[in-house]
């Protein structure tokens, strides 16, 4: 039975992805990385013995801290955080538990290199409508929360990308993009190893969507129609992707918990 202070693998892996996602602290020590060097979803990598220099910016947030065995490095950076006034926890059985859990993990070398405050910045064409939203979603509840997203013109995107230190995606010609029949978000489910079962069909409505094969999953026209009025209620690109944020939650939702749910009417209503 894990401690008060800790949080089961099981438990984890049902909060990841979704808004209210603890802040993960990958706190295991170069060496131990280095033997295998992949992190757990949307956690970052921070040196436990600066773990304090971070307390401002956690205020208010849910932490889980994580080493490669859930025990001293862990437990005591967490400890630090909560003598500070951070409601932190660690992961029991640490990153060797996740992974024998067979959960998702990112390989460290597809990640691009974070930016002075701490974030990846990735750049794309403006005016998105499906793939444009759906990636971002994707690096934002998997991968870097606080990612930067630039929306630029589109003959700009490797200009910007150069010269901002940027990750190009959903342009042509660049490796974060359409290969084949499959869209930059199947790339990043690839690239990334976050083919769960939920973000493969999550994928193929995605793809249904933005390359107009409707047929692929009955949910894609319906994904499309609100991606399309998404597109023209909002000018502005942040805040419409601030919007979709909330849209590709609801149906990450329902492709992880919801799918052999249905809705009739009347009611159903219980008779004795």
């Amino acid at each position: 039975m894990p401690s008060p202070t800790e949080i089961t693998v099981q438990q984890l892996s049902r909060r990841l992805g979704l808004p209210d996602s603890p802040v993960l602290i990958d706190v295991c020590i170069d060496e131990d990385f280095n033997d295998d060097p992949h992190i757990i979803p949307s956690s970052f990598r921070h040196p436990f013995q600066d773990i304090a220099s971070l307390v401002p910016e956690l205020s208010g947030s849910r932490v889980v801290v994580i080493c490669q065995k859930g025990k001293k490095i862990s437990q005591g950076a967490a400890a630090i955080l909560r003598d500070h006034g951070v409601q932190a926890e660690t992961l029991a059985g640490g990153i060797f538990a996740w992974r024998d859990a067979g959960e998702p993990r990112v390989p460290a070398a597809k990640l691009p290199l974070r930016n002075f405050e701490g974030r990846t910045v990735w750049v794309t064409r403006q005016r998105p409508k499906i793939d444009r939203i759906a990636c971002p979603w994707l690096i934002r509840r998997f991968i870097d929360p606080r990612a930067q997203i630039l929306f630029v013109a589109p003959g700009e995107v490797l200009d910007v990308a150069e010269k901002y230190d940027a990750t190009p995606f959903d342009v042509e010609d660049v490796f974060w993009s359409h290969r084949g029949d499959t869209c930059t978000f199947d790339t990043m489910l690839d690239e990334f190893t976050l083919n769960t079962a939920a973000l493969k069909r999550l994928a193929t409505i995605v793809r249904g969507a933005d390359t107009n094969r409707h047929d692929l999953a009955p949910e894609a026209a319906g994904l499309l129609a609100a991606s399309l009025g998404l597109s023209r209620m909002y000018r502005d690109d942040i805040a419409q992707l601030n919007a979709g944020m909330t849209l590709y939650d609801a149906f990450y939702r329902w492709a992880r918990d919801a799918t052999d749910e249905g809705h009739d009417w009347p009611a159903a209503v219980n008779r004795t």
